[in-house]
């Protein structure tokens, strides 16, 4: 199958097209100096040149703090973007999966997000990744998944798991938010989930769905856990409430998601985010350590 990657030059779009690759995949990747999402003819002449079945739109305004300042940017990039995108693969007969985020609810249940649950975003970043998935349903009704994930870190790129490892090697103690509860995960082990599910978008795989590593955790869990396993005492890492880091964009209190469809349409959810954890973290450590002068 003949695969297109936006965003490739991301954390979850270089562990997409590598993946891919690995399994023999025809895999091109485009990264933002390479294709403009909100580009409309673009967009259409990306199609037009690579012939994808399958997109997978990688391509996001992440920013979470800065979208509260600058939501129409945002907007263009995880609203608009996503839409063009779509246009272009209904014109090209072209299938279509939209990466979004847990920001897309409340973040105030006391239950798992399943994915017939309301959306109801309370962040600029939010907003704007609903109009995506929005977007690309209007656009490609038939022949589209939206997948849903959460607490992304990897190897490539900014993550949490990163900070605390540099932190780590700089500060006696880390005080870290314990008050936040979501779902730790590997963005390697997501783009192995992504190529499994490209194959049935547009056949058998539903129009949303949750995508996360399986468990849940605090912030706190997870800065512990990164410590233990650097082998520095877990201790070191301190609870604190988010009333200790206020940010522009609030960040959800629970926001674990359910995987009813994931386990309905076959594949198993991926591992605990602790397995995961313990053979991810060696090489993200090398890599940080590669980085750093």
């Amino acid at each position: 199958m003949r695969w297109l990657v936006t965003g490739a030059g991301g954390m979850l779009g270089r562990d997409l097209v590598e993946e891919l690759s690995t399994r023999g995949e025809q895999v091109t990747g485009l990264d933002h100096r390479d294709l403009d999402i909100t580009d409309a003819e673009a967009a259409d002449r990306a199609l037009a040149a690579h012939r994808p079945e399958l997109v997978v739109n990688c391509a996001a305004y992440t920013a979470v703090d800065d979208a509260e300042q600058d939501e129409e940017r945002a907007l263009r990039v995880n609203g608009d973007g996503p839409r063009q995108l779509a246009r272009a693969c209904a014109a090209h007969q072209a299938r279509m999966i939209q990466i979004s985020t847990d920001y897309v609810f409340a973040g105030d249940a006391r239950t798992l997000y399943t994915e017939d649950d309301p959306p109801a975003p309370r962040t600029a970043y939010g907003r704007t990744k609903l109009a995506g998935e929005q977007g690309v349903s209007d656009e490609l009704p038939a022949a589209s998944t939206v997948v849903r994930t959460a607490w992304l870190y990897g190897v490539h790129g900014r993550s949490f798991v990163r900070t605390m490892i540099g932190l780590e090697s700089r500060l006696d103690t880390v005080d870290v938010v314990d008050d936040q509860r979501g779902q730790p995960t590997w963005s390697a082990d997501l783009a192995s989930l992504i190529a499994d599910l490209g194959p049935r978008v547009g056949h058998d795989a539903p129009g949303v769905l949750h995508a996360t590593n399986s468990g849940e955790a605090t912030w706190y869990d997870l800065a512990r856990e990164v410590f233990r396993l650097l082998g520095a005492d877990p201790a070191r890492v301190r609870p604190v409430t988010s009333e200790a880091f206020v940010r522009p964009a609030p960040r959800p209190a629970y926001s674990v998601l359910a995987h009813g469809r994931l386990r309905q349409l076959g594949p198993a959810p991926p591992r605990d985010w602790r397995t995961a954890l313990h053979e991810a973290l060696p090489r993200i450590r090398k890599e940080t350590l590669r980085e750093t002068p």
